[in-house]
Parts: C-alpha cells; structure tokens; sequence
C-alpha cells in the first residue's frame, strides 16, 4: 500500500506549531530554551509523565502515558535517538493504549556502566528484563524504528508469547535488497555518529527526506548532547558491524520466520539508509505481516518526518487484531 498524501504539508504544520510553541511565552530569553523543556512539553502533550527504575546494572529512564489497564505498547528508538523521538507519535495512542517508551541503554538518559554489552541481542534480553522490574503487561505490543526494529524483531522472535503484534518502520536488518552503502558496508554507519560541530546538521539531511526547521538554540543543544553521547554510539555502530558479519541474509531470514505475531512495515520511500526495497523482502519473510505501507516524500524518519501518516495505519492494524 503506497500513501501519496502530502507528507511535506503536515511537516510544515508541525513546525509551524513548533515555533509557536517555542514563542510562548515571547518575553523568555531565547537562551534560556533548551530541547529538553520542549521535549518536556511535547511529553506532557502527548500525556506521557517521566519514570525511572533500575534493572540490574541498568538505570533506566522511560516515559509512561495512557491507562495501564488498556493494552500496552512498547516503543523503541533508533541508533543515537531517544524515547522523545516518539512523542508527537505517542499522543495518538495514549487515549486508548498503555504507552511505554524506554531510553534504550546508552542512549537518552538510560545510564549503563564501563564496558556494557551493546549488541542487539543483549539489548533485547535487557528490554525483557526491564517489562520485568517495570511490571509491564508481558502481553504488549511492540514498535522499533530502525536499530529499535531489529531489537523488535529479535524480542517478538524470543518471546513469542508474549507478544501481541509488531510494528517495524524502516527497521535494520541484513538484507538481500541491501542497496545502500550503509547496508552494503555497516562500517560506513560511523558516518551518522555525531562526534563533531555541523554532523548534526549532516545526519538531518542523511536521515530525512525534507528536515523540517528547527530553532538554531534547540539544533545547538541537541548537538551537544549527541556529541557527548559519540563514543557510547561508536560502540553501538561496532555492535551492528559484528551483527551483519554474524548474520547472512539467510540467517536473518530464519530469525523473521520465527515471528508468529502480526506485522506491519511501514517505510519512507525515500529511506537512503535502509532502501525501501527491504520492505518487500520482509514482508515475504514474516508469517502474518499486511502489506507494508509505504510513505512517499519521506526518508528513514517517519515518526519525526509525517507522524500522522505514519499513526493513521498503525491505528487501523491495532483496530483489526483487536477484533
């Protein structure tokens, strides 16, 4: 299914609600405005509240949104993102769903100590460990976007039972379409690190199709905080390189058939990082996945780039299986 909608006219809506939310109130020294408290009031707009719990040697940060007696749906970033990049998608789904979205380790506010194990599949034992102490429903649904895709896919396949459905967009993989040079060669992966002034910058123009305007004082501290957080994201670069060398596309293939729960793929059709071909090739591979839904105009960012196109199936997906 492709979606032709105008994903360019709903990123210039949000961001003309972005600069007012940022003008409000005007006299505060532009200074003072750092993406944290904005993110803070896109959390509390979405109806997400911030909690922490430690899980072993993890200190975890995650936010929590919607009525913990609805369904639960587990939300997980990509490679140096955070739980906030899922926020504008989140306020859709708190109204009717338990919402969780965790730092991942090493990643946000999510602490981990000296040498942690960053690999993909220490990371999904970790998440399960994590649905432990947090003492979420085991019966969730569960959302990856990119690296948090395969980190989906590697948990739905882990622990089938307790896995209602799986929403993969853009998700890596090792793929037998890979026509990219960050899918042809992971080492290239270190060019996304944001280890220097003006990678960020770089990263927007790589990671999206159209990169919507974003206030030169926010672009700075997010920067900064990347920036900080380069070496912990070098490791985890260097946990994807030794997991294409670990799997084939044959053995990844055996890993995706394993899923028993219901998919959906949606996909920027403009993904230069992990072409949008591997959405066909995944739906071949998984059990019960609909077709993927592909979003035209958009890059490897659809939960930043068009959260609304990217929510109006996924609601419909949730709506069927709950039937």
């Amino acid at each position: 299914m492709h979606i032709r909608m105008n994903a360019r006219r709903f990123r210039n809506i949000r961001s003309f609600i972005l600069c007012i939310f940022l003008l409000i109130p005007v006299w505060v020294n532009a200074a003072e405005i750092n993406f944290q408290s904005v993110f803070q009031q896109e959390r509390a707009w979405a109806g997400l509240n911030t909690k922490t719990i430690k899980s072993e040697d993890i200190e975890w940060v995650y936010s929590e949104g919607g009525n913990p007696q609805n369904p639960t749906i587990m939300l997980l970033h990509g490679l140096s993102g955070t739980r906030d990049n899922w926020n504008r998608v989140a306020r859709y789904l708190t109204p009717n769903y338990h919402v969780i979205i965790p730092d991942l380790p090493a990643h946000g506010e999510t602490k981990v100590p000296a040498g942690f194990d960053l690999s993909i599949a220490n990371l999904a034992e970790k998440l399960r460990r994590f649905a432990d102490a947090a003492k979420i429903d085991p019966n969730l649904h569960i959302a990856g976007h990119s690296m948090g895709g395969a980190i989906a896919m590697l948990y739905s396949a882990q622990y089938p039972l307790e896995v209602q459905s799986v929403l993969l967009v853009d998700p890596a993989g090792v793929f037998k379409s890979a026509n990219t040079v960050y899918l042809k060669d992971p080492e290239q992966l270190k060019r996304l690190i944001v280890a220097k002034q003006g990678d960020f910058d770089q990263l927007m123009k790589i990671a999206m199709q159209s990169p919507p305007f974003i206030p030169q004082e926010l672009k700075a501290s997010q920067e900064k905080l990347m920036i900080a957080q380069s070496k912990n994201t070098e490791q985890m670069v260097f946990k994807l390189v030794e997991m294409s060398k670990l799997y084939t596309p044959d053995s990844f293939a055996l890993m995706a058939r394993s899923i028993d729960a219901p998919a959906l793929i949606i996909w920027g059709k403009q993904d230069q990082i992990i072409n949008v071909e591997a959405a066909q090739e995944l739906k071949g591979l998984l059990k019960n996945a609909d077709q993927p839904v592909i979003l035209d105009g958009v890059g490897h960012m659809p939960i930043l780039e068009a959260e609304q196109l990217t929510m109006q199936p996924y609601l419909n997906f949730l709506k069927k299986i709950r039937k």
